[in-house]
């Protein structure tokens, strides 16, 4: 049983509608760290803007931090 309980449902809330959104239109459902962190919304928006910072700073090839995510899926055993 999971120590924290995962959000699925907005509520309402204007950062968690757009978040929760976005992730159903790229990955056809809520990715487990975003159901968890959508306990505190302004830390899940900050947590999105610092992967979007990383992502557009150009210090790494384009097509790389795709392919780290995947590497760590897969080192910790998830389906990605």
């Amino acid at each position: 049983m999971a120590r924290v309980s995962e959000i699925e449902e907005d509520g309402g809330d204007p950062i968690l509608k757009a978040t929760f959104e976005k992730q159903r239109e790229m990955f056809g459902g809520l990715l487990n760290p975003t159901k968890v962190m959508a306990h505190c919304p302004p830390i899940l928006r900050a947590a999105g803007m610092l992967g979007q910072s990383i992502e557009q700073s150009g210090l790494l090839p384009k097509g790389l931090p795709a392919l780290l995510y995947v590497r760590v899926a897969t080192i910790n055993g998830c389906p990605f």
